[in-house]
């Protein structure tokens, strides 16, 4: 009788492991492949995360996010992106231009978002931004440099010559400024270039800049923000506003930024990747940009520069530090 009894528990117990194999779902794997660690980067991926988040994706339910960060090196960037291949991730989310390089290197069937790209065409990523064509859609980080120099204008009417420090070898960079040029050409600016490959070049080449300039502006450029702390403290100890591409260099003590918010970019973002996880393929998707930018000030800054913000920005402006 004992015997039976033992048979009857077995089976029942394999019956339930047998069950809960079934019941168990796969989980959705996402890769996420960013270039460095600053504060614009990692908001976009808050964003992103938020997004999927509140429409239902939860982590270790839904889905599995794997996270890895290159601080800085391509051939990391690339090796992340040929990890995320070999595990099968059902998408991937790079992050600035070097991880959206990497990424669209490594595969050409797993569907890639990404965001914080200034020119995806340019990149070799896109075929165009309304048509993607390829495996590959998401957000640029592009903002037109017009606007922006409108308000640095307004800010400060008596600037003549703009400084601009930027990394050489990052297409994104590069981007941005021969657009500063051009458009600084037409509004009667001229254009100071400090270019830079490594951190170590910020100390070297940007103070001999800042004495032949009226103000200072930051594209947005992965080198750059990482030295955001040291670049403002150069600039400011010579007394030269520094106008941002987006607000991180503000929040260190910049002046003005008229850019970009990359947590809602990233959000953004995390809208597109519902669209693909419900099916949709990414040439489906046109890549988007965010039409105006947003404005924020420095205060302090201001005040120690001796600097009155016109009524006319500080009304439509966040104002940084403040909620």
């Amino acid at each position: 009788m004992v015997g039976k009894k033992l048979v009857a528990l077995g089976i029942v117990a394999m019956a339930l492991a047998v069950a809960g194999c079934q019941e168990k779902k796969e989980l959705t794997q996402i890769g996420i492949n960013q270039f460095v660690v600053h504060e614009a980067l990692d908001a976009s991926r808050q964003g992103f995360l938020d997004v999927l988040k509140e429409n239902g994706y939860v982590e270790g339910e839904d889905i599995e996010i794997d996270y890895k960060n290159a601080q800085g090196e391509q051939p990391t960037a690339l090796a992340i992106a040929e990890d995320f291949v070999a595990k099968k991730k059902d998408l991937i989310f790079a992050i600035a231009t070097p991880s959206a390089q990497a990424s669209y290197n490594a595969t050409k069937d797993i569907p890639i978002l990404i965001t914080a790209v200034t020119d995806p065409v340019d990149a070799g990523i896109a075929e165009s931004f309304e048509n993607p064509g390829k495996n590959v859609t998401g957000t640029s980080d592009g903002v037109p440099i017009g606007p922006q120099l409108e308000i640095l204008k307004k800010v400060l009417p008596d600037a003549k010559t703009i400084g601009v420090i930027y990394n050489t070898s990052e297409p994104n960079s590069t981007y941005q400024v021969n657009a500063l040029k051009k458009a600084a050409a037409d509004m009667g600016f001229t254009v100071k270039e400090a270019g830079i490959t490594a951190l170590s070049d910020v100390n070297a080449v940007l103070p001999s800049v800042l004495k032949e300039v009226d103000v200072l502006y930051t594209p947005t450029d992965n080198m750059v923000a990482s030295a955001y702390a040291l670049i403002v403290k150069l600039a400011n100890d010579e007394k030269i506003p520094v106008f941002c591409a987006e607000d991180a260099g503000v929040n260190v003590g910049g002046l003005i930024s008229a850019g970009l918010d990359y947590y809602e970019l990233g959000r953004e973002t995390g809208l597109m990747a519902l669209e693909i996880l419900k099916g949709k393929e990414p040439k489906e998707l046109p890549i988007s940009t965010m039409k105006n930018p947003i404005i924020v000030v420095n205060k302090k800054a201001a005040e120690s520069l001796g600097i009155t913000i016109p009524e006319e920005i500080l009304s439509v402006a966040k104002v940084a530090g403040e909620k």
